[in-house]
Formats: C-alpha cells, sequence, structure tokens
C-alpha cells in the first residue's frame, strides 16, 4: 500500500490533477498475453491509503473499500474493463 499516487500514476490511469485514485493495475492484462510476455517484469497493483481515507467515514467502510479496490485491480488483471467491473460491483 502507498500513501498516495504520484503524478505519472495519476497520468497513467487518465485522472486530473485532484482526482482520486483509489488502486492502480500496472501490467500487461493475461487476456493479451502471449509467449513472448514470458521474460516480462511481473504485474504490480497498487492501493492508496489516503484517497481510500479520503472516500470512508468508518472502518467498516475502509475495509469494504480496500477490499473493492483490490477486486478492481485483479479484474483489470484478467482483462475486465471498467464497465465490466461497474456490473459486478467492483467500482
Amino acid at each position: 500500500m502507498r500513501d498516495e499516487p504520484t503524478e505519472s500514476q495519476l497520468q497513467r490511469a487518465g485522472v486530473r490533477k485532484g482526482g482520486l485514485l483509489l488502486g492502480l493495475y500496472v501490467g500487461r492484462p493475461r487476456t493479451k498475453r502471449n509467449v513472448e510476455d514470458s521474460g516480462a517484469m511481473p504485474d504490480v497493483i497498487f492501493i492508496f491509503q489516503e484517497p481510500i481515507q479520503l472516500v470512508c467515514a468508518n472502518e467498516a467502510q475502509l475495509i469494504r473499500q480496500v477490499r473493492v479496490t483490490v477486486l478492481h485491480e485483479i479484474g483489470h488483471h484478467f482483462g475486465l474493463g471498467e464497465e465490466d467491473l461497474e456490473r459486478l460491483g467492483y467500482r
């Protein structure tokens, strides 16, 4: 877990300055991999403590939001888009 996203992470995710980014998946989704990816660096999921705390009013919300954020980013690892994740309740 990191405290907050860097400027380059915000840019990578398409989030404007001052916007909130709760998590970020950096890697190549499983659905787009091939044999040439065998030597690639491992994928990484970041979750950002400060933005998550900003959107939560209590510990129960915090626990739920961390879970949703991690599952959201894992969904990207498996090739799910934002619309798919929203439909599944991981937004």
